[in-house]
């Protein structure tokens, strides 16, 4: 069924009723979705979720079966899309680059496809960390220099939209910070960055919404927090104490949220609603130093993820 929701010409991308069969293969099946200008925007799924084939129909590269795709005011399908096509970038998960070009050549080849200043180049490299590796032939690089050579290409001509999918496969953990903070300003200077990882931990603190996909269908979309809430995961509450004290701060906390705590080496475990939070803080509060150390434990993206997509 067509989405009768109007597309939202503000948005960076804005998506309505779009749809993907491969004959009785429902890859995408009637999603709705606006990426907001200048936000960093998650697209999470099972292997066969329909994220690579969302992701390819929002670059142009695969036709809808239905719906409708506007990209930087462009849709995706109209004659206007070749223009705005040059302000998106993109980085694919598996990078193919000219094994006997140099980093540097290979920046030159991109740009000129891009219709990009060649003098960018050096400095994309550099931003990278490639400016010492840009004469060396690209058959020299280790796979996580050829995928900061694949970031530097999609940066090639300033994009307003960046799709980047499964962007730090091989980087190293400083290279893989290195990365973020550079989203983080490209993001400052109005750029929309729409990415997909398996690596859940990784977005877990770096992106403002994502989505989780499964069927074909998103089903749920918003911040991590929000998307914790509505899980309804319990927090986990870590109590160091003295054994002495298992039974009475049990007790305390059994009679604030009706929850049994569990006692393990060290201490208590309690599993409650997030809703029970204060109500665990002021049952605590009376026994004071007796609780030697508390750790709270949110639910993680991964828990998250399991709970909407199982």
């Amino acid at each position: 069924m067509a989405s009768t929701s109007p597309v939202d010409a503000s948005a960076a991308v804005s998506l309505r009723g779009v749809t993907k069969h491969y004959g009785a293969v429902r890859a995408v099946d009637g999603v709705d979705l606006d990426i907001v200008r200048g936000e960093i925007f998650g697209l999470i799924g099972h292997n066969g979720a329909g994220k690579s084939t969302l992701f390819k129909m929002m670059l142009g590269l695969e036709a809808t079966t239905a719906g409708s795709i506007v990209l930087g005011g462009a849709p995706v399908r109209g004659r206007g899309f070749r223009a705005a096509r040059r302000h998106i970038g993109y980085l694919p998960e598996n990078v193919v680059l000219y094994d006997n070009l140099s980093g540097l050549e290979t920046l030159h080849f991109f740009a000129r496809l891009k219709h990009a200043p060649l003098e960018q180049c050096p400095g994309l490299l550099e931003r990278v960390g490639l400016a010492h590796a840009g004469k060396r032939a690209v058959r020299e690089y280790s796979k996580g220099m050829r995928q900061r050579l694949g970031f530097a290409q999609a940066l090639l001509g300033t994009p307003q939209v960046l799709f980047l999918d499964e962007p730090t496969n091989g980087l190293d953990p400083q290279a893989i910070r290195d990365f973020y903070a550079t989203l983080r300003t490209l993001q400052a200077g109005g750029v929309t960055v729409v990415i997909t990882s398996h690596i859940l931990a990784e977005l877990q603190e770096r992106v403002d919404r994502l989505a989780i996909m499964a069927n074909g269908l998103i089903q749920a979309l918003g911040s991590v927090q929000t998307l914790r809430e509505q899980t309804h995961m319990p927090l986990v509450f870590d109590l160091i104490l003295d054994a002495g004290d298992f039974a009475p701060i049990a007790q305390a906390l059994q009679d604030a949220t009706g929850e049994s705590a569990e006692a393990v080496p060290g201490g208590l475990r309690l599993a409650c609603p997030r809703t029970h939070k204060m109500a665990v803080l002021a049952a605590l509060a009376p026994f004071g130093g007796r609780v030697h150390d508390l750790a709270l434990r949110e639910p993680s993206l991964e828990d998250v993820f399991f709970g909407f997509s199982d």
